[in-house]
């Protein structure tokens, strides 16, 4: 049986999965409520291993910390997350990671993640990781699209367009919710378009 591969992605509605200088939203931009939060817990609360790419996994130590008690960031979801089974697909980190629960998978993620949906007896959820996604969606590894699309629009400080250099996909539309009266979450299952 082949585990099901989740690329799960937070942005504003113009695309952007983060904002940049002179940007002062905050976490979530700002709009997370308690709808939201709790899907989001309950989420990482199923059995799942988290993928993430080098970049990813450095900027998430970074913001929530290696563990519990280093953090400043000790919201439930967060540390779930933070807790959860990882793998990090990298050709530039090096064991030991800071998270106790992570492990390096060195090389290509195509071929880490092909093998890990191979073998894996829980789904694979990432999170971020852009252009690591980008590729495994491109090489039909990606079962899902998850995007929860926050209600701003950051124009002038958008960065980091989640599809900017995407192959082109059809899109399946299998979920759709609303959260906290602002926040969309949409699953997709995407196909590559051939015109």
């Amino acid at each position: 049986m082949t585990a099901t591969y989740t690329f799960d992605v937070f942005c504003s509605l113009d695309g952007f999965g983060s904002y940049g200088e002179g940007g002062d939203w905050g976490g979530y931009w700002g709009k997370q409520g308690p709808e939201f939060l709790e899907r989001r817990l309950a989420m990482y609360g199923e059995g799942q291993r988290m993928v993430l790419g080098a970049k990813t996994f450095r900027d998430f130590v970074e913001i929530l910390g290696a563990d519990a008690e280093e953090s400043t960031v000790t919201d439930p979801v967060n540390t779930r997350m933070r807790n959860m089974p990882t793998t990090v697909v990298s050709t530039t980190l090096e064991a030991p990671l800071a998270w106790a629960n992570a492990t390096l998978e060195n090389g290509d993620a195509v071929d880490v993640v092909a093998r890990l949906k191979k073998e894996s007896d829980v789904p694979l959820r990432s999170h971020g990781s852009l252009s690591m996604n980008r590729a495994l969606m491109a090489a039909g590894l990606v079962d899902r699209v998850q995007v929860s699309i926050f209600p701003v629009i950051t124009g002038q400080t958008g960065t980091e367009p989640i599809f900017q250099g995407a192959a082109d996909f059809d899109l399946e539309l299998i979920e759709s919710r609303t959260f906290d009266g602002g926040i969309q979450e949409l699953i997709y299952r995407p196909r590559l378009h051939h015109g």
